[in-house]
């Protein structure tokens, strides 16, 4: 059993008033019996109610008490009025068989005050007001944690927000960086100006494929691949345009042009009678390594 919680639950006010049938008193003196600190606050519940009755006690007004006093001098004083006989048969009258007598005067009523159902005393009161302010301390704590966790969230959900426009943002941008590179390819797909080169696989490569076009007048080369053997880290794909067998570096290919994702448009050439592709290491070379020649093809 929790003390404190059968303590501040009433039921010794109740008591103290006597409000409690027989058996819920005995129960309470039962508890009080078995736990001193149950019998203090009854006690103390009691000492307090019989302190309020008597701060609180009206005195009769001093001329009452002459008021009462003189009333039943006069009722004593009055005298006895007897009752007529009735005649008898000789037409004398019988003897009288009851004798009135005076009627006692009222008492003046005195003013009592109502004794208040519960007046609980100062220390459990003060244990009460302990306890309410125990959970207004609590219930603004809960408040203030529930502004705190809701400040968080939406400065969360803010931050999410503004990542959210970023990323939607930097993602409209870059289809519409791939659609003016779509449009620009299609545009070079469709000039005639532009001559498409076939470039097939070397024999160290049989299946590769891979496209040039190339646009004398304006110099501009670019490059479809179609299948390229994938890659060992730290290779990369380098275009070679050779005018009169001299090969000229046309650039290296970026990793999405080497997988077939894109068109990339490469170095301008001046000059060019066939275009060969080798694998070199990432950033390219001076030099082509003919060992490792994957395509080649001639206008």
């Amino acid at each position: 059993m929790n003390i404190q919680e059968y303590i501040e639950s009433g039921i010794l006010e109740e008591y103290a008033l006597g409000v409690l049938n027989e058996v819920e008193r005995a129960e309470v003196e039962r508890i009080a019996r078995e736990h001193p600190e149950v019998a203090r606050e009854l006690n103390s519940i009691i000492s307090g109610l019989d302190a309020y009755a008597q701060a609180h006690a009206i005195t009769p007004p001093a001329e009452m008490r002459d008021r009462v006093l003189q009333n039943w001098q006069q009722a004593i004083r009055q005298p006895q009025q007897p009752a007529a006989a009735p005649l008898s048969g000789d037409g004398s009258s019988a003897t009288p068989r009851m004798v009135a007598s005076a009627p006692a005067p009222a008492a003046a009523p005195v003013q009592q005050e109502a004794v208040v159902r519960q007046l609980p005393t100062q220390e459990s009161g003060s244990s009460r007001t302990r306890w309410l302010v125990a959970a207004s301390v609590a219930l603004l704590l809960l408040s203030g944690i529930g502004n705190f966790l809701l400040y968080n969230r939406l400065k969360q959900t803010e931050a999410n927000l503004e990542v959210a426009q970023t990323e939607q943002s930097r993602y409209a941008a870059t289809q519409k960086a791939a659609l003016n590179e779509r449009d620009q390819q299609l545009s070079v797909l469709r000039n005639e100006a532009f001559r498409a080169v076939e470039l097939k696989g070397t024999p160290k490569a049989p299946d590769a494929l891979a496209r040039v076009y190339y646009n004398a007048k304006t110099k501009a080369v670019y490059v479809d691949v179609r299948n390229l053997p994938e890659l060992p880290t730290g290779k990369q794909y380098q275009l070679w345009a050779l005018d009169n067998g001299k090969p000229v570096d046309a650039g290296v290919l970026a990793t999405a042009t080497a997988t077939g994702d894109s068109i990339q448009q490469m170095k301008d050439i001046a000059s060019a009678q066939a275009f060969a592709m080798t694998v070199e290491d990432e950033g390219g070379v001076a030099s082509p390594t003919l060992s490792t020649m994957t395509v080649i093809g001639n206008l």
